[in-house]
Formats: structure tokens, sequence, C-alpha cells
């Protein structure tokens, strides 16, 4: 089951959360004659029927469970991986966390919403992190693969908005771009005819040729990889509604939504499109050194290097704070984090840090995080 929290409050996907404990299984010979030597220590002198080695058994049972488990979540360290997006913000709260609860400041990795999601539902115990961050919501593969791994309570919890910005070196060209000029450069496949009917190899290498008003440039575009919640949200909120304004393919969702997909979401793996990891500093990087390209990131990224990169509009619209509240923006998206419940309940800390992230001062409209980029929920 899951427990689910809007803003500050929290939605529970449940499950059963069992812990398994192993059973101790001593050898026959070890039990009997020793706890026979025991209890005729105890004795008056009188013989005394042998001890029933069964309720020995149990207690040293009980004791050796008590201690694996303690030893098994022994770690007194939050341990948080996933999202590139929601990083700097967990990051953020992880610090201020450390400096004021008493309790150790969280380690944040940074591994994207994907990679993320593999690794807290791959098990419990302390080799498992505690909390994921996502750039998108949980899907119902990976609660299958939580409950699979015995994970059965998770915690989700809802932060705030997040715009998808596609940018430039300032010393760049302009870029004024539709939804659907977004799909012509990045798509895998594109239409043949007018009204997409048929598809081809994306044979546009130059941004002029996709639309004669745009920069005799070549297209190189940077951008995250497919573990990524950010590659996730330009698939489905920039690729595939790009794709959607040929009649044709708009159809196909109907007819088969599989081939769909895979014709409308998938992008071009012919070098015009490169990977540059989970990193969104990187993608920086690489616009500075090659002021021609473009880069895809969270705008809490371009908001923090406004005096490096420039932002595209889509549609006519630019990733702005307001208009990526109210939705105008076209690509936006939530940002998630996801606890393990199992977790929770002897991991120090976990309950206080959710409590501190979801908070008023936080991600409220003059919270900390919205200095830092982040689109608080709406009201």
């Amino acid at each position: 089951m899951i427990s689910q929290r809007n803003g500050a409050d929290i939605i529970v996907y449940s499950t059963e959360v069992i812990i398994a404990l192993i059973p101790l299984h001593l050898p026959p010979t070890m039990r009997r004659p020793r706890l026979w030597a025991i209890r005729a220590r105890w004795g008056t002198g009188r013989r005394r029927p042998p001890p029933r080695p069964r309720a020995y058994y149990n207690i040293f049972t009980f004791i050796f469970t008590l201690l694996f488990a303690t030893t098994l979540f022994a770690r007194d360290q939050i341990k948080i991986v996933g999202s590139s997006t929601v990083y700097p913000f967990a990051t953020t709260v992880a610090e201020r966390f450390g400096k004021t609860s008493g309790f150790k400041t969280p380690v944040v990795e940074s591994t994207g919403s994907g990679g993320g999601l593999k690794l807290f539902c791959a098990g419990l115990g302390t080799q498992h992190p505690d909390i994921t961050n996502a750039s998108r919501r949980i899907k119902q593969t990976e609660i299958d693969n939580c409950k699979k791994n015995g994970i059965k309570d998770i915690t989700e919890v809802k932060i705030g908005y997040d715009g998808i910005a596609i940018a430039n070196s300032k010393k760049g060209a302009n870029f004024h771009l539709s939804l659907r000029d977004l799909y012509l450069a990045l798509a895998k496949d594109v239409p043949a005819d007018i009204d997409g009917k048929t598809v081809k190899p994306n044979p546009y290498k130059k941004w002029n040729e996709i639309n004669p008003t745009y920069p005799d440039l070549p297209i190189v575009v940077y951008g995250p990889p497919p573990t990524s919640g950010t590659r996730d949200a330009l698939n489905e909120l920039g690729i595939e509604r790009g794709c959607k304004t040929y009649s044709e393919r708009k159809k196909l969702k109907e007819s088969n939504k599989e081939l769909y997909k895979s014709e409308c979401r998938a992008i071009r793996t012919d070098g015009v499109y490169i990977e540059a990891g989970e990193n969104d500093n990187l993608i920086i990087e690489k616009l500075i050194t090659n002021p021609d390209s473009l880069g895809i990131f969270g705008y809490s990224f371009l908001d923090e290097n406004r005096d490096k990169v420039k932002a595209a509009t889509i549609n006519g619209v630019s990733p702005e704070f307001e208009l990526i509240s109210n939705g105008t923006y076209p690509i936006s998206r939530s940002l998630w984090f996801y606890v393990k419940d199992a977790h929770a309940a002897v991991i120090p800390g976990i309950r206080e840090y959710t409590k501190e992230f979801t908070s008023d001062r936080a991600i409220g409209d003059d919270g900390y995080l919205i200095g830092k980029g982040l689109i608080p929920l709406n009201d």
C-alpha cells in the first residue's frame, strides 16, 4: 500500500511490512546434553526429568533474532538516492537537517529517478537506501518490484513542481521552438508525409532544415540518460506532444498504443542527442564550451546559471517561475520522494527529515527551497 502526501500531506503505498527473521537451527547434538547439564547444576540433589529443549531453543532463537535485527538496521545515517533534479533540494534539506536536528547529515546521491527507484526497491536492510527522490511518479512495475523484494509499505511525498528547460549559452543564438519542431529535432523517427501516416529515420542535421527561421547550425543537444526522470518527462511531455500534432500519429495511439509509444517517444541515437549523465552541471559546462549546442535540464539549474545560459521558448512560453507553477509552460512536471516505511521505524531521523522537507519553512511560498528554484505546490 502506498500512503500519499501532497505537499505536506503524505500518501502511503501499503503492503504489509514483514521483516523475515531467520530461525536458529541447532544441531541435535548441541541441544539436550548441554541444556541438561545446566539444569542439573540448579538441582537440589533429586533427579529431575530432562527439560524440554524446545523452551530453551525458543529463548535462544528469540535472543538471536533480536540481535540479528539490531545488526540488520545498525546504520545511524539516512541514505538517499534518486533524481538529479531533486538532488539540490534534497542536499539543502539534508545539510540544514544535519546542523539543526541532532541527527547525522543524510548522505544524498544523484543516480537518476529510474536508477534511484531500482536501488530503493532492491530490498530491506542497511545496504539499501532509505529514501529515493524522483522527478516523475513511481510506476506500477516499480511498486511490484518493491513488493517482490519484501518492501510492502512506501510513503510518497509530493514536494513541488519543476519545468524542463531547453537552453544554450548566452553567447549563442536565440531559439523559439515549438513542440512539433522539438519532436522533429530529437525523435528517432519522424513523419514521412504531411499527416504523419508513415515514418522514416530522422534525416535532420541542421536546425534550419526543420524550420527556415532557425539558425543555420548543426543540431547538437546534450541531455539526460534513460534512467533520468527528466528524460522520461522530456519524452512524454515534449517529444510525444510534438508527435501528436500530426493527425495520423494521434490516431495511432488509439489503434496501436505500443507502436505509438515506440514511434512517438524514442529519441534519436545517431549522435545528435548526446547523453551527458546524471550531472546537470556537466551539461552547463558543455554549453559554455560549445555555444552552438543546446542542453536539457530542470528549471532549478537554469535559475542557478542564468549568468551563463539562456532558455529557449517552447510554443512561445518561457520557463519562468509563475508560468511553470500555473501550468502555462508546456514541459512541466511534479517532483516527489519516496520513503521506505520499514526503515523509518529503525533508522534514526527519517521521520524528522521527512517533516523538515515538507515543512512550510522548506517548501512553503517563502520557503528556503523556493530560493533554490523549487516551484511550490498550489494551495
